[in-house]
């Protein structure tokens, strides 16, 4: 996987979702969100530091509006953790890396 942010869109993110081995966080954004702009250099950062340890993902709900209607996303930023295939933790609203670390520590090697 690479080591940088996956751009999602309605064709690949149920491939890319279902087919990592790794757990897959899903930033759900859009241009105009400036709550949004704010996380986007805190998980660029993540997923660069996680590197194959997760994957880090952005889908633009503006582009995309099926998929966040199919899970429900009502407010943006959210973040969708997905391990398995299945939505495993939601997460509504900017929140500083060190939060979002701790978040997502769970679904992390415990050798981190």
């Amino acid at each position: 996987m690479a080591h940088g942010i996956v751009n999602l869109s309605t064709s690949t993110f149920d491939e890319t979702v279902s087919g990592a081995d790794a757990p897959v966080v899903v930033d759900f954004w859009a241009e105009w969100c400036g709550p949004c702009k704010k996380i986007a250099p805190i998980l660029e950062e993540m997923a660069g530091e996680l590197g194959d340890d997760a994957v880090i993902a952005k889908l633009n709900v503006d582009d995309n509006p099926d998929i966040a209607m199919r899970y429900n996303v009502m407010s943006i930023p959210t973040l969708l953790v997905f391990h398995g295939g299945e939505v495993r933790k939601r997460l509504v609203g900017a929140k500083g890396k060190a939060q979002l670390l701790q978040e997502l520590d769970e679904f992390l090697p415990s050798s981190r």
